[in-house]
């Protein structure tokens, strides 16, 4: 794995489309935040500091990402608005004169996996370009910025959505807004940036036109799995990605011999543990920490949040939370039992 020095997450967004009191990057799904899904991928592809961007609902935000990363520093947007203004705040929170390499990603990414974050910075480790992009095909791009390339299939540049004229807005092409960048050139090209945009705001983007310009090299990751690369704007949206996510969820446990019998009616957290055998029925719910070992049967329109369900136990028709199921032990259908965690 190449060593990825830094990452900075951004965090700061209001997210007004979503219309809940919620702060978007806390809204809860397949047993995270959407940031506490950020967080595992960041982490798990070896960021060495990690740094998060926060403004909307600061407190709230902030002491969340305490809770889950303790190691990471918090750091305020100030009023300036934009991409490229956020990556300059979080850049504060790293310390003076580091070297190296800088992922940068949005809180409201929940789907790109660790794999795939470490793969980006193999490929920029590999490239000794000022920026590596990742970007991803997709058959609808409307509201994604576009990919720029020129006559030899290089990256110059990305140009928002708002800003792109009629012959850029048929590119599928789209940025991710997700790079790794050399932390020295990022420093030094944020403090170039003006917001002579329609928006109004300092784009991140604009750093890699100037890698381009400058012939400071801008590498290219071209995911084939789109999905990763989608955010949340709405409930619809997040309630998409959920289900999507599930998917994944079980498909992974049943080629490891897990039986789930309907996945369309199941659902498994991330923190939720299955051995080989096992056997999950129709209408159930998997949360929190819960374990089932091999031969256990548990639903169906069953419920558990962090249960431990021994080996050849039953556990049908029964909302239990906490607690432990003894090897062999029948449940009694209908069951409710709430044990302190």
């Amino acid at each position: 794995m190449a060593e990825l020095t830094a990452a900075i997450v951004l965090a700061a967004g209001k997210g007004t489309r979503i219309k809940s009191s919620i702060p978007k990057v806390l809204l809860p799904m397949n047993g995270r935040s959407l940031v506490g899904h950020a967080n595992d991928a960041v982490v798990g592809a070896g960021a060495k500091h990690v740094v998060y961007v926060v403004r909307h609902e600061r407190d709230k935000v902030a002491a969340h990402i305490s809770q889950i990363n303790p190691d990471a520093t918090i750091v305020d947007q100030d009023d300036i608005k934009g991409t490229g203004r956020a990556a300059w705040c979080g850049l504060q929170g790293l310390p003076a004169g580091l070297t190296g390499s800088v992922l940068i990603m949005a809180g409201d990414s929940p789907m790109f996996t660790a794999d795939t974050l470490a793969e980006l910075a193999r490929i920029h480790a590999a490239g000794s370009n000022a920026v590596t992009v990742l970007s991803t095909v997709v058959e609808d791009a409307s509201g994604y910025g576009r990919i720029i390339r020129d006559a030899a299939g290089a990256v110059v540049g990305i140009v928002e959505h708002k800003d792109a004229i009629p012959e850029q807005l048929k590119i599928r092409e789209i940025g991710t807004s997700t790079y790794v960048f050399d932390i020295a050139f990022l420093r030094e090209s944020l403090d170039t940036l003006d917001t002579n945009n329609s928006q109004g705001e300092m784009y991140l983007t604009d750093v890699v036109a100037r890698a381009h310009a400058l012939g400071a090299g801008v590498g290219s990751f071209v995911l084939e799995d789109s999905v990763q690369a989608e955010g949340v704007n709405d409930l619809v949206q997040l309630a998409t990605l959920r289900a999507e996510k599930n998917r994944r969820i079980l498909a992974a446990w049943m080629r490891t011999g897990v039986h789930i019998v309907d996945p369309a009616t199941t659902h498994v957290d991330v923190d939720v543990t299955l051995e080989p055998d096992s056997v999950i029925q129709p209408g159930t719910i998997l949360r929190g920490r819960t374990h089932v070992a091999a031969f256990a049967v548990v639903g169906p329109n069953t419920e558990l949040d962090s249960v431990a369900v021994g080996e050849r136990a039953r556990v049908p028709h029964a909302v239990l939370s906490g607690g432990e199921v003894a090897p062999g032990e029948a449940v009694s259908p209908f069951s409710t039992r709430i044990t302190n965690r």
